[in-house]
């Protein structure tokens, strides 16, 4: 008999927390489950799940969720739904209540970003009674929300996230697509433009480059508010751009959605996020077969070592140049990191790897 998953994403952002749902939909689905969404209406997250084949309730909006209460219990015993499973802390409002009218169900919670303050109100208390599991996404946000949330240890599991390493091996760009000499050496910062991604740092670092090398600063990532960024915070990155004369050697390439094949052309990724709870960005680059260069803190140290990339303080633009001109002018050691990354992500983050991890967290047959 198949098992009826719900996944919960109730967010109108895009960003990995809104990816998860269609992206481990697909390898549930081949493992036998019958896939279902909770998600607002008209969102990123609804059709992103809609496109995967999967069927959607929606309401129209969390605060209003509870309104749709009793059609979504309806919804829920029609399809034999047995498994929700939530990825926003503000989706446990809704799912603890479904868990209460129905005690079959098993409540799953991803913390994807790492509790920052304690949760151990009478609501916290009330609503995290009713999940069965809560998964952490790295040992540095384990670490912190076994201090801050209300849940025992045994409720309390490490869970990593995963990628689909097929998509990161085939299709290539050339850099003369993008404008580039096929030579030249493309250093890449891939993610939100947000503060805190480490965007400063690293333009710091490029300027102090040699000018006279053949390299290009890649910012890949979109750069309007429906595409996750701050606005403000791009047109700052903008200004720095061109106070440090960059203007001719960083490009914003914006959101894509060709990034397996554009990471395959990157030489060096980079990643100087100063509280990354796992970095999904990494493991990307990674399956990418890219040198990837990590803030040496929060979650990265987890993924990457010296066999495999390189680590820099995060707040240390000396760190970064170093590690950028260490790389730069070494494309054999770059393409031992590359394919020793690539190895590493296939064994231990692919994406049908953590699908039957998690079918084994829900308890169900692989």
């Amino acid at each position: 008999m198949a098992h009826h998953i719900m996944q919960v994403c109730m967010s109108k952002g895009w960003g990995g927390l809104e990816m998860y749902p269609s992206r481990i939909m697909p390898e549930l689905q081949r493992l036998g489950v019958v896939n279902h969404g909770l998600a607002i209406a008209g969102s990123r997250v609804a059709s992103s799940i809609e496109g995967t084949g999967a069927s959607v309730f929606t309401v129209p909006s969390n605060a209003r969720a509870l309104l749709s209460l009793p059609a979504l219990l309806g919804y829920i015993d029609r399809h034999c739904i047995d498994i929700v499973h939530c990825h926003k802390s503000s989706d446990l409002r809704v799912a603890a209540l479904l868990s209460l009218f129905r005690p079959r169900l098993k409540l799953f919670f991803t913390e994807h970003m790492g509790v920052t303050r304690p949760k151990k109100g009478v609501y916290h208390r009330l609503a995290y009674s009713r999940v069965t599991r809560v998964f952490s996404i790295s040992r540095a946000t384990y670490q912190r929300n076994k201090q801050a949330l209300p849940v025992s240890e045994a409720r309390l599991h490490c869970l990593g996230l995963g990628v689909n390493v097929d998509a990161y091996q085939g299709a290539v760009h050339a850099k003369s697509a993008l404008g580039l000499p096929e030579d030249g050496c493309l250093i890449a910062l891939p993610g939100r433009l947000t503060p805190g991604k480490g965007h400063e740092v690293w333009l710091e670092a490029l300027a102090s480059l040699d000018r006279q090398a053949l390299w290009y600063g890649l910012i890949i990532g979109g750069v309007t508010a429906d595409e996750g960024a701050d606005e403000s915070f791009v047109a700052a990155i903008k200004q720095k751009v061109a106070a440090l004369g960059l203007q001719e050697r960083v490009h914003f390439l914006g959101f894509r959605q060709d990034l397996p094949a554009l990471l395959q052309a990157i030489d060096i990724a980079c990643i100087p996020s100063r509280n990354e709870a796992f970095g999904l960005t990494v493991i990307e680059a990674m399956a990418a077969q890219c040198a990837v260069v990590g803030a040496n803190s929060g979650a990265i140290p987890e993924l990457i070592d010296q066999q495999r990339g390189r680590l820099a303080d995060p707040l240390s633009a000396e760190e970064w140049s170093v590690a950028l001109k260490e790389l730069i002018d070494a494309p054999e050691t770059r393409r031992v990191l590359g394919e020793e990354a690539r190895r590493w992500v296939v064994a231990h983050m692919a994406l049908d790897v953590h699908a039957k991890k998690l079918l084994r967290e829900y308890q169900l047959p692989e």
